[in-house]
């Protein structure tokens, strides 16, 4: 079986949501892969450091580097291991996760040539990430879903909806947190009962400004911090509607995790997330920070629950189709 080097953001045991290096990491080890992984190092410089001296160590022993690769501040570690990777002969594998990674290629196409056509591989999770890359010329890009282990998700089904809304994310700009207190606090005054539970670590001192808004506003939200994925899973059970309100996003994890339980979803129609979605049929989509419109599409759920059921059911149906079963296949064809 094959040596490979996963290089990421390490870092659940600082508090942070766990990202694909630990989870698909794990899933190849237990598909018989050996897998040496890093960086949990919390400091973005010590971080790169640890790839690097790390990437120099296996050299010898291994096969192939996959790369987690944003769009933002992270693009930085993912470019300089590559071109590293590149200088010892080693077959590298960017995984693209950053939804903003179009403007990346807008800005610095220099730089992304250097790093995306010289990979063995560029697997992208959605098929906007994909349909985008090909555009550009990055014709060894490949779509490989975002997985779930689907036996480990209860499907709740609900024949009624009310407007108790999760969102589940890290408090980060990117991904608009302020905009779900606005929508509680619209959605309250046709819907005294309406709450909102949010979840998820504070990543760029978002969680303040929110919880300011909520005091602001007047509006009471229940905060739950960072939590482990079996907890957040056994809360959605007491909520109905799932909003995500991301400025920028590809195929967010939590989205089919939320699909997998039953919840109804509400989403802005940003980045990847209308070729992972399809308004009326598993979801309703709204334009980014139209706070009204998303008002609006909870109404919707609430009144007609029947059609509302209806898209609980094709989502689970399609979360499904990304069971880790089907899709390592997809893995081990190109890493054999």
């Amino acid at each position: 079986m094959k040596n490979l080097l996963y290089i990421g953001n390490k870092l659940s045991q600082h508090g942070l949501n766990k990202t694909t290096v630990e989870t698909l990491g794990e899933s190849l080890k237990e598909e018989g892969y050996e897998v040496v992984s890093v960086s949990s190092k919390k400091n973005f410089f010590f971080r790169v450091f640890d790839m690097v001296f790390t990437l120099l160590r296996n050299s010898n022993r291994t096969d192939y580097v996959l790369i987690d690769t944003y769009s933002t501040k992270a693009f930085w570690y993912a470019w300089i291991t590559s071109q590293l990777a590149r200088i010892l002969k080693l077959k590298y594998i960017p995984i693209l996760h950053g939804g903003n990674l179009p403007n990346r290629l807008q800005r610095n196409p220099f730089l992304c040539r250097l790093l995306f056509e010289n990979a063995w591989r560029n697997v992208a999770p959605s098929n906007y990430l994909k349909t985008i890359f090909e555009a550009k010329g990055f014709i060894n890009t490949i779509h490989i879903p975002n997985t779930i282990s689907i036996e480990n998700y209860e499907f709740k089904k609900r024949n009624l909806f009310q407007p108790k809304l999760l969102w589940v994310r890290a408090f980060a700009t990117i991904y608009n947190p302020v905009m779900a207190v606005e929508v509680l606090f619209e959605l309250q005054k046709k819907y005294p009962n309406a709450t909102l539970t949010m979840v998820g670590p504070d990543k760029d001192g978002s969680l303040q400004e929110v919880q300011q808004k909520a005091n602001d506003l007047g509006v009471s939200v229940y905060f739950t911090g960072q939590l482990s994925k079996e907890t957040w899973w056994q809360l959605a059970s007491e909520h109905d509607i799932f909003i995500n309100t991301t400025h920028f996003d590809n195929t967010p994890v939590s989205v089919l995790e939320a699909m997998a339980l039953g919840l109804a979803i509400v989403s802005t129609n940003v980045g990847g997330l209308p070729f992972l979605l399809t308004d009326h049929e598993n979801a309703l989509l709204v334009n980014d920070s139209d706070v009204f419109a998303m008002c609006q599409a909870i109404e919707n759920i609430v009144i007609h629950s029947d059609a509302a059921c209806s898209r609980t059911n094709a989502g689970r149906k399609l979360v499904e189709t990304m069971d880790w079963n089907r899709v390592k296949e997809q893995w081990n064809l190109i890493l054999r």
